[in-house]
């Protein structure tokens, strides 16, 4: 098996070496507009101008502070509303309908009013990534509980467990499963959310950034930011699959 992976991993990695390759070639040969399609070699400048000036590192605490703050609360306040609309069937008549129709638009459509509300400072960035994973943790530990078998229910409630029983033995352990199988997708959703809302309206962060570089029609900067971004949510999935392998080992 072990070896599968890794023919498996040199396979892609030649792949994507023919394709930078390629790609490099083009744009040194004018076959590609460099203003649109920068060669890798520029990309790779930009990048490493970015930490080697030093530039970067309050843009990546502004990004990461946002998304990390978004993410537990977003986590914190999904889980104890979908836990209490699951238990109390009047609570989940007012705010089903209301998760439903956040959960049916791209909540990221709400940063312009976030903007307006909270300003461009933190508060803006916590309050887009916190409605994405707070709506995300909401239907996950809701339908997790509702899917939890009925007949293991009903024999613990005859058995004598009341609701605290229940929450502890029996829906806790499954909607854990639930919360730490999603939590990646919740952590890509924080890091999105953050960035849309620095890219609408911030004075830093990988966001305004990219709206800089955007502004300026630098090609090489946004595809270089864009890696940044995107090896920092791999970082992120990475930690969350390490949590999720060593909290539910037990399945």
């Amino acid at each position: 098996m072990k070896g599968v992976f890794d023919r498996t991993g040199a396979r892609q990695t030649v792949a994507l070496a023919v394709f930078l390759g390629l790609w490099e070639i083009f744009a040194r040969l004018g076959l590609l507009n460099a203003l649109y399609f920068p060669p890798p070699s520029r990309i790779w400048l930009a990048l490493d101008a970015l930490f080697t000036e030093g530039s970067v590192w309050p843009h990546l605490e502004a990004t990461f502070s946002a998304a990390l703050l978004g993410l537990i609360l977003g986590v914190v306040v999904g889980v104890v509303l979908g836990a209490a609309a699951a238990l109390m069937p009047r609570l989940a008549e007012l705010l089903e309908p209301v998760m439903t129709s956040l959960n049916a638009v791209p909540r990221v459509i709400l940063a312009p009013l976030f903007v307006i509300w909270l300003g461009i400072g933190l508060g803006s960035k916590v309050a887009v990534a916190f409605i994405l994973v707070a709506v995300l943790m909401f239907f996950t530990v809701y339908t997790g509980i509702k899917e939890v078998d009925r007949r293991l229910v009903e024999r613990v409630t005859t058995l004598g467990g009341g609701r605290t029983v229940l929450l502890r033995e029996v829906y806790l352990p499954s909607v854990t499963a639930w919360i730490l199988g999603n939590l990646k997708v919740s952590v890509g959703f924080a890091f999105t959310g953050a960035c849309v809302g620095e890219f609408v309206a911030a004075t830093r962060g990988l966001g305004y950034l990219l709206s800089f570089a955007q502004s300026t029609y630098n090609a090489a900067l946004m595809i270089a930011l864009i890696l940044l971004i995107m090896a920092c949510v791999l970082v992120l999935f990475a930690i969350a699959g390490a949590l999720e392998r060593r909290l539910i080992h037990w399945r």
